[in-house]
């Protein structure tokens, strides 16, 4: 079986996100019988080929014309080897192979619509580019069997676009990073975590803001900040500016048993985003026995069960982001109990049953276009 996945970026690169993680995580599990090129853009240093957990990446200029130039390869090159399947990951901007790509079964794997958080993190004009190209081109897609992680991204896509063909496959965790780790020995210290990349459109400010405040009620609490990104040195100035230098900690990249160390002594986590897919940290948090406060927006209002696993509050509204993390700081029998909570919820979600969703629409897909 021979099968082509399109995706902006492949796992080993350095922007690499969830969108990576969840592509690659359900091709670990293949058929043993399907020969798999994935096809993604290139970045400094990369191998133009290259072997990743059993099967073949391609890399092919380049980072902002990728889809542009897909379409001339697609016709030059790829659309000539006999492919039984098409995989085209809408992770950035969409390559509209529905368009194009027409004798051979095609499916797609959405996560969320970008929209206006865009020019959170480009320039206006690079932001507009994207937004518009979008905006346009996903409307190829209504008719196109979609994979999505998410009910939110269900409920947009009906309501903007109309599409019809949609099935969910919740993201898993891979729970290694949790390995020797007891979620239950909480450190005796009030703590709190994120960790994830640090760019505006997370809002990691809010989190320091909503810390900044908890500090009022439980003046010992510490807050782990665990990642990087171009938003660093101005989260770095805040932290300054409110004077709580002593309390927070930059820990840059860290390691899976660093995380999973982290995960076992925070009582807290916090998520900002503006909008996620799915919010994978926010299931690792779990899996660490850590309930969740985030705010109430796409993919985020599914990956935390309000009330049991965390909470959900207003978006955008920091003092209700503090309350909540304050009252779990504060109330050990609240935090107890959520804690437990949400380390059953994570159970819930693992890549086995991610796959298995995945393998369903494929099979759908190859089987109805032989009709």
């Amino acid at each position: 079986m021979k099968v082509l996945v399109i995706n902006w970026r492949c796992i080993k690169n350095p922007e690499a996100g969830g969108a990576e993680v969840y592509i690659d995580e359900i091709l670990k599990r293949k058929p043993a019988d399907w020969d798999v090129d994935f096809i993604a853009s290139t970045y400094e240093g990369a191998p133009e080929t290259e072997e990743i957990n059993g099967y073949t990446v391609h890399r092919i200029p380049n980072k902002f014309l990728f889809n542009f130039t897909f379409k001339k390869m697609w016709k030059k090159v790829y659309s000539k080897k006999g492919y039984d399947l098409v995989v085209d990951v809408l992770s950035k901007i969409p390559l509209g192979t529905p368009s194009y790509i027409k004798d051979v079964p095609l499916m797609g794997i959405h996560y969320h619509i970008h929209g206006v958080s865009l020019f959170k993190e480009l320039n206006p004009v690079l932001a507009s580019y994207v937004y518009l190209m979008e905006k346009t081109i996903l409307a190829q897609y209504k008719k196109l069997p979609l994979l999505l992680i998410a009910e939110s991204d269900q409920s947009e896509l009906i309501q903007r676009y109309g599409n019809t063909d949609l099935t969910i496959a919740y993201c898993g965790i891979d729970r290694g990073f949790m390995e020797n780790q007891d979620p239950s020995a909480k450190s005796e210290t009030p703590t709190m975590f994120y960790f994830g990349r640090l760019k505006k459109y997370k809002r990691v400010d809010h989190v320091i803001l909503a810390f900044a405040e908890i500090l009022k009620k439980v003046p010992q609490a510490v807050l782990g900040i665990a990642g990087k990104g171009d938003d660093e040195p101005r989260l770095k100035e805040l932290v300054t500016s409110l004077g709580i230098e002593k309390s927070v900690q930059f820990l840059g990249f860290i390691s899976e048993q660093e995380k999973g160390e982290w995960c076992s002594k925070a009582w807290t986590f916090a998520i900002t985003s503006e909008k996620e897919g799915w919010g994978i940290v926010v299931i690792e948090a779990n899996a660490g026995a850590v309930p969740v406060v985030g705010y109430n927006v796409e993919g985020v209002r599914n990956s935390i069960s309000d009330g049991y696993s965390g909470f959900l509050v207003e978006n955008g509204n920091i003092q209700q982001l503090a309350d909540k993390l304050t009252t779990l700081m504060t109330d050990s029998n609240l935090r107890d109990t959520m804690s437990k909570n949400a380390l059953q919820w994570s159970n819930k979600f693992g890549w086995d049953n991610t796959a298995e969703g995945f393998m369903e629409v494929a099979n759908r897909v190859m089987k109805n276009h032989k009709k």
